[in-house]
């Protein structure tokens, strides 16, 4: 797998992986009302974050995508700590449970590292909370979700920096 910077023309592709792997899991389908903006990926998303692609032949399977919060922040009833998020790491189905997303997270660290990012906080969706605790992510606490009566688990990844 080949992991290069996102370009601005990736937005459609990004936004129906981030589509199409959350509904891997089943969700019902009044969720995707809600997450419609979270879920899409824009041209001026890529620009003003961190993003890379996770490329197979030169077709994008998956990617990430980082954020800084400049302060601690509500969005609706879900909290947001001021630092760096893994905002987004998203698999096509297809690749899910290949070592994808255990390769993106690598980069992830690399990416950091090269960058001065000792520590990214991350809301997992909680199918994925045993990849994080796989990947050596501190559990940190539950969050309110924007979907009503649900939670989130928020873990810590720690970045050895150079």
């Amino acid at each position: 797998m080949k992991i290069r910077p996102a370009r601005t023309d990736d937005a459609d592709v990004l936004t129906t992986i981030a589509f199409e792997s959350k509904r891997h899991w089943d969700y019902p389908e009044e969720y995707f009302k809600i997450w419609e903006q979270e879920l899409t990926i824009t041209k001026e998303y890529i620009q003003n974050a961190i993003v890379f692609v996770g490329e197979i032949n030169e077709k994008a399977i998956g990617f990430y995508s980082i954020l800084f919060n400049p302060e601690d922040s509500m969005f609706g009833k879900v909290f947001v700590a001021k630092g760096y998020w893994l905002d987004h790491i998203f698999i096509s189905p297809t690749y899910i449970r290949k070592g994808i997303g255990t390769k993106l997270m690598e980069h992830v660290r690399k990416t950091c590292s090269d960058r001065g990012i000792s520590r990214l906080m991350v809301f997992s969706d909680p199918f994925s909370k045993g990849f994080y605790e796989r990947i050596g992510a501190s559990y940190l606490y539950d969050s309110a979700s924007s979907i009503e009566g649900r939670t989130l688990p928020v873990f810590e990844i720690k970045v050895t920096t150079i």
